[in-house]
């Protein structure tokens, strides 16, 4: 990637995938996308690079909700230990699959992928932003989740957030505490994921800056945001942002 407008592009996919990962939940898709759209790597570069911008935003993230008292509760720090300990198993396998599909196909998968997230987001469950309570789920539903979430965000490079907020909300957890669970499982996720697409040369660490230093900024905008905004305006605005996001993948494919 080349030229000053790109890398500005890139920066402002890094700040709105930070805004929505701690508002929403599905935000951290939109590094990849920015990366697939404007850098010109291979599919799994691509994932490697952006997976790599989720470490910190991940850490950053659960601080914030540590801080605010969500994960301070019993049930969501249960919640979030268990997304965390799938990372080990399904995310390595996410980053060899990055590595088996070609360039088209990985653009198409995720144009599909970007779909159903904002299924995911628009069917899921009303709930406050505010709400604080976290049902017990049952540990083998967390297992599951987990670890389907964990292949997916090794995959395509994403946090956990992405899909786990979803899949959460759907089985009735509130969105805070959804949010700040996942949160937990994006670093572990991002931590492993680097891990594996590190010891096989597939990071461009100049572009993870240029998207993981503004992801970073809005991260704690997004934090702010979902503490303020009723969650239903956060859904209408990430499915439409989804939705475009997707259509714009798929041409491109």
């Amino acid at each position: 990637m080349s030229g000053v407008l790109p890398l500005l592009a890139l920066a402002g996919f890094g700040l709105a995938a930070g805004t929505g990962i701690t508002a929403v939940g599905p935000g951290g898709v939109l590094v990849t996308v920015g990366l697939f759209l404007l850098s010109g790597l291979p599919p799994a570069e691509v994932a490697g690079t952006a997976i790599v911008t989720h470490v910190a935003t991940g850490t950053l993230g659960s601080a914030a909700y540590l801080q605010s008292g969500q994960l301070r509760q019993p049930a969501t720090r249960r919640a979030a230990l268990l997304l965390a300990l799938t990372a080990a198993a399904g995310t390595p396998a996410g980053v060899f699959i990055s590595f088996v599909v070609p360039g088209q196909l990985f653009g198409i998968f995720l144009a599909v992928f970007l779909v159903i997230i904002a299924l995911l987001v628009w069917f899921r469950s009303p709930g406050s932003a505010a709400e604080d309570d976290h049902p017990h789920h049952p540990a083998r539903l967390l297992t599951c989740v987990g670890l389907g979430v964990a292949v997916a965000s090794g995959m395509f490079g994403v946090g956990g957030p992405l899909l786990a907020v979803p899949l959460l909300v759907l089985a009735g957890t509130p969105v805070l505490p959804a949010l700040a669970a996942a949160q937990v499982q994006s670093a572990a996720v991002a931590g492993v994921g680097t891990l594996g697409y590190l010891s096989r040369g597939a990071v461009d660490w100049r572009l993870a800056l240029v998207a993981g230093i503004p992801e970073l900024c809005g991260v704690l905008i997004g934090w702010r945001i979902a503490r303020a905004t009723p969650a239903s305006r956060l859904k209408r605005i990430m499915t439409a942002a989804l939705l475009v996001a997707a259509c714009i993948v798929g041409l491109r494919s």
